[in-house]
């Protein structure tokens, strides 16, 4: 008998033999859900099983794209709640696979989503993995994070990353003659044809903000910053079976994440003691709760500083959009 649609027994048996057809079919049946007006969903399974079949692999149209990148930032929990996120901006740059040209867009992505302070969430998304090649990789955990120096007195700047630091200064990098808390890591992109390389950021693309209490004057002498967007980069981007390793996307900041979890942190930039001497708190024990009020004013510092510099900040988790972690649905993950 032949049947020009497929019915659903002889779907499941296609699907149960190749399991990026499965992963297709469950994410261009969700896609043409909501976007009715996106054509008929026979014939466009049709062209994806002929494609697959063909090359072992199919490519999204740009509507897909955007549409499995939205739904993978809107519940990978970075994306604000009171952010649309049927209009999240998605870059699909999927002819780029040139570790320059990716470190040319990571950079007009920390533009573009800084603005002029009101953050936005995005995705830029590069070449995917084909079964004849794979497609770029960005190694850094974020577009921006600071070098962390290991010298005869300790770590300079930030201590997760001094074995990144190391690494990158194994690959070439140079870190400014006179060397910082807040030096800005190069960029490591690996590709297929050029290995790994590193690219240093252009300054002028980052922006920070300096940290200053509104009823503390001396902590803006401590000199602190941070970096105003968060671009994770190290996540591989899945839809519909098709793997993205190279898809930065971000939120917006919670200040905690910053003043609490960063430049308090004895692993990162160990800031307690010297805020909590100054407080004239009690440091014998834990229990006098002075990393506490610590956290605390570095938090009101974090939200002052950020708000009085026009950059977005929240304050609560509560304010982000919770994961619904459904199996076969878009989604960020690690590899």
């Amino acid at each position: 008998m032949t049947a020009l649609r497929d019915d659903p027994a002889t779907l499941s048996a296609r699907s149960a033999r190749n399991p990026l057809l499965a992963d297709a079919a469950e994410f261009l049946r969700e896609f043409h859900a909501v976007r009715p007006k996106a054509g008929d969903i026979d014939t466009r399974m049709a062209k994806v099983r002929a494609e697959i079949a063909a090359t072992g692999t199919y490519r999204h149209t740009p509507a897909e794209l955007a549409f499995g990148a939205r739904v993978a930032l809107r519940e990978s929990g970075w994306c604000p709640q009171d952010v649309p996120w049927r209009g999240i901006l998605v870059r699909d740059l999927r002819q780029v696979r040139d570790s320059a040209a990716v470190a040319v867009h990571c950079a007009k992505h920390l533009v573009m989503a800084a603005g002029d302070g009101e953050v936005r969430p995005m995705v830029t998304v590069f070449a995917p993995d084909t079964p004849w090649r794979p497609g770029p990789r960005i190694r850094n955990d974020q577009l921006v994070r600071y070098a962390g120096y290991r010298m005869a007195d300790g770590i300079v700047g930030d201590r997760r990353y001094a074995d990144f630091t190391t690494g990158v200064c194994r690959l070439g990098w140079r870190p400014p003659s006179t060397r910082g808390r807040f030096d800005h890591l190069p960029l490591v992109v690996e590709t297929d044809h050029e290995g790994v390389v590193v690219h240093p950021l252009p300054r002028d693309t980052v922006l920070e903000v300096g940290v200053a209490h509104p009823e503390l004057p001396w902590l803006a002498d401590l000199g602190l910053r941070w970096h105003a967007v968060p671009v994770i980069s190290n996540m591989c981007l899945t839809i519909g079976g098709i793997d993205y390793p190279a898809a930065p996307y971000n939120g917006v900041y919670l200040s905690r994440a910053i003043g609490e979890d960063v430049l308090a942190d004895d692993d990162a930039y160990a800031m307690a003691p010297v805020i909590a001497a100054h407080l004239g708190l009690d440091t014998t024990s834990e229990r006098t709760l002075w990393r506490e009020r610590v956290a605390l004013e570095l938090n009101r510092a974090v939200l002052h500083s950020f708000d009085a510099a026009g950059v977005t900040v929240e304050h609560a988790p509560e304010a982000y959009v919770r994961a619904s972690d459904v199996p076969g649905r878009p989604a960020f993950h690690r590899r």
